[in-house]
């Protein structure tokens, strides 16, 4: 069939949405032409990346009460800024602060860092750790709320979660070396992720660090950008929060962007654990840490049922007790079971058994003699 005097116009979808008329802001759905409210809109200019959290200016703030110079100067220590300026003048370089109708006033991204306590301006500020007894959480052990700001919340879960997960010893020499159940570096990616790439706008969650026996769960409110296709995640990196994105970059915690997941396996390889998993969706996004715990057995069994720790000891044990008491001949034994990672009591056993073998023997009293070996 021909048509005459047609003329057939496309409009290509616009990139830079959302466009408004005198009337307000509308979508085209099917024929029609619906009107969108303003939780619509503010929803699509969410999506499309034009409205971002950290560059919003938090109301209320006041710059000379409530900010925390303390918290100031120990990240201009760790980014090596220059102290020639004023902590205003500084704060203004770093899009921290500005200048709006002649007062300063601070965005988001400088109340989550520097605010003396932050909460009480951003309800999505706080990290959120918790310990439980077994892999479900149906007991929990111990939970923690740190409001530090974006910094020290970093550094106190890492810390929470290095104190709450096993370590086992290996004994390759005089000195044991402690070994973590999860690789420091790989949880330190994970929780400098959470805490850059959260969804802040979203108060209904907080990011959570939970550990399980054989599991680590790091968790935040906000799944990929709408900007970054799935297929390509790991592959380039897409920050939702951009100046919460670029201080952390000036700092060590941040090697390069987009390079987080490949670290993060890296260190697990290394420490011959399985790949982190990783979950989201438009909501939430979580790393899964996975111990090595169910096929070999937990650190702290493998501990119990190490020669070291045995009741009967071993020869290895009894070799680095003589090679301790040979190299400080007034060695305790409390100061030998901290070395090698066993009782006082053990060690007792031990020295009594190795002196019934005639392998060792005690000079002068408990407290003013001395080890020798025969």
């Amino acid at each position: 069939m021909a048509f005459e005097k047609v003329l057939a116009i496309s409009v290509p979808e616009s990139s830079n949405k959302p466009h408004a008329c005198s009337d307000g802001f509308f979508m085209r759905i099917g024929a029609n032409s619906q009107k969108l409210s303003r939780d619509e809109v503010f929803a699509m200019g969410l999506r499309s990346g034009r409205l971002r959290f950290d560059e919003q200016v938090c109301a209320g703030f006041d710059l000379f009460s409530d900010l925390d110079e303390g918290k100031f100067l120990a990240y201009s220590e760790v980014a090596g800024l220059s102290k020639d300026l004023s902590v205003s003048d500084a704060l203004i370089n770093l899009e921290m602060v500005r200048l709006e109708n002649k007062s300063l006033v601070a965005t988001n991204a400088g109340v989550l860092l520097f605010a003396k306590n932050p909460q009480r301006f951003l309800k999505s500020a706080p990290v959120v750790c918790a310990l439980y007894q077994g892999n479900d959480k149906s007991q929990i052990l111990d939970r923690k709320i740190y409001n530090e700001g974006l910094l020290g919340n970093i550094e106190q879960a890492l810390t929470y979660v290095k104190r709450h997960m096993d370590v086992r010893f290996d004994i390759t020499s005089l000195k044991r070396k402690e070994v973590p159940q999860y690789p420091e570096q790989a949880l330190r990616e994970a929780i400098v992720n959470a805490v850059m790439h959260r969804d802040y706008f979203d108060a209904s969650g907080d990011i959570m660090i939970e550990v399980f026996k054989t599991q680590i769960i790091i968790s935040n409110p906000g799944g990929l950008v709408s900007w970054l296709n799935p297929k390509d995640f790991g592959k380039y990196s897409r920050s939702r929060n951009n100046l919460i994105a670029s201080m952390l970059m000036r700092t060590p915690y941040v090697e390069k962007m987009g390079t987080g997941i490949l670290r993060i396996n890296r260190e697990l390889a290394k420490a011959g654990l399985a790949e982190a998993e990783f979950c989201f969706d438009e909501h939430n996004f979580s790393i899964t840490f996975n111990s090595s715990a169910e096929k070999s057995g937990s650190p702290k069994s493998a501990q119990k049922s190490s020669p070291k720790s045995s009741p009967k000891g071993s020869p290895k044990t009894a070799d680095l007790i003589l090679e301790l008491i040979r190299a400080d001949s007034k060695i305790s034994a409390s100061a030998i079971g901290r070395e090698i990672g066993i009782s006082k009591r053990a060690v007792i056993k031990q020295t009594s058994r190795l002196k019934e073998a005639g392998k060792l023997r005690r000079i002068g009293s408990a407290r003013g003699g001395h080890w020798e070996v025969i």
